[in-house]
């Protein structure tokens, strides 16, 4: 006996919404870069509060890869704006004063704690603004 399509295709879909509920309830915090919605907006799949979303980086392995050989153009379509150091938060502007990058093209994600350095238009480095 055969299975109908229609029955197959249902039991996929509920399949798939009860690992999404589990999914969701395992990583409930947007901190978290297994959160689903952080692992969504890293595909561009969905329009996650950016502001969050730097702050799940923190724990984020692969990070880099959301900055590293972009362009600012494409960063600031990801992160909505990027700061020059003299506009950001007080602590970050110091660690850019202390930095070996203090002379360089640098940049902030938003107003959290990621410097961009770049080189020429792509970011070639990124750095977590901690213990400076």
């Amino acid at each position: 006996m055969t299975k109908s399509p229609v029955r197959a295709i249902t039991l996929l879909l509920v399949s798939l919404a009860a690992a999404i509920v589990i999914w969701s309830l395992t990583y409930p915090s947007e901190n978290d870069p297994k959160n689903i919605k952080y692992v969504l907006w890293k595909h561009d799949l969905y329009p996650m509060n950016l502001d969050r979303a730097t702050g799940a980086m923190i724990g984020d392995a692969s990070r880099e890869k959301l900055v590293v050989g972009k362009t600012k153009t494409q960063l600031q379509k990801k992160f909505g704006y990027l700061k020059s150091p003299s506009e950001a938060h007080p602590y970050v502007r110091a660690c850019y004063l202390e930095s070996p990058w203090k002379d360089q093209n640098v940049l902030v994600i938003r107003d959290g704690p990621w410097m961009v350095r770049f080189s020429g238009e792509n970011a070639t480095d990124l750095t977590l603004c901690k213990g400076c």
